[in-house]
């Protein structure tokens, strides 16, 4: 897809509902669509809209081992609620052993330590998981309010790192929107999230930044 037709295809989907998006993308991809999810607050919405489309969509988590108990009950229910077809990556180097030699996780004023352990604790696992599911079209749960980086996105983008069409279907879903849409559907939500790859809600942790492919290109020549 050159640009010109990137940029006709999001003037088109700014006038379509979320469903509508993923109908089109289910159809695009043809059986090869994944969506990444960290079951961070509203990961519901578009887990539920994926799955009322394609019940069997790989649903594609990154279990890096920090995350806080609420989140990991707050997975579990999704996954039994939703029936989702969960694939779970986890890094090579598990939580205990990155404790055992870093001491804790990078403070957020610590760039290069953050970059670092995204890098081996988050990149390196989806990374695997793409080689192994293949996907043509990746949907995310990115929307524009939520960091001045992603506020730069687009609803279809090119993802250059993992050779994807990356589909956004909320993205100028508001959090009324999302919430509006939790109540109707009697979703869950666990507000108790925190992602040690990113330390706050400013900074991207390498999946949707420019610095991330570069990371997976200098780990691997190690």
């Amino acid at each position: 897809m050159n640009p010109d037709q990137l940029d006709s295809l999001n003037a088109e989907f700014r006038t379509k509902s979320p469903r509508e998006i993923l109908i089109w993308a289910l159809a695009y991809a043809r059986n090869r669509t994944i969506i990444s999810t960290n079951f961070r607050p509203y990961e519901a919405v578009i887990l539920h809209l994926c799955v009322q489309l394609e019940p069997a969509i790989p649903v594609v988590w990154v279990d890096h081992g920090f995350n806080r108990p609420a989140t990991y009950r707050h997975a579990n229910d999704l996954v039994r609620l939703l029936k989702l077809n969960l694939k779970t990556y986890s890094p090579t180097m598990s939580a205990a052993h990155w404790n055992a030699i870093h001491g804790d996780v990078p403070a957020k004023d610590d760039e290069a330590g953050l970059k670092e352990f995204s890098t081996r604790m988050k990149l390196e696992p989806f990374q695997r998981g793409m080689r192994d599911l293949a996907p043509k079209v990746w949907i995310t749960a990115l929307r524009k309010t939520q960091n001045p980086q992603r506020a730069e996105l687009e609803i279809a983008t090119i993802d250059n790192h993992f050779g994807v069409l990356k589909i956004s279907p909320l993205f100028y879903w508001t959090d009324a929107d999302m919430e509006t849409y939790l109540t109707q559907y009697l979703l869950p939500i666990e507000w108790d999230y925190f992602d040690p790859a990113k330390a706050d809600e400013a900074r991207e942790c390498g999946l949707h930044a420019a610095w991330g492919g570069g990371a997976l290109a200098a780990q691997a020549a190690r």
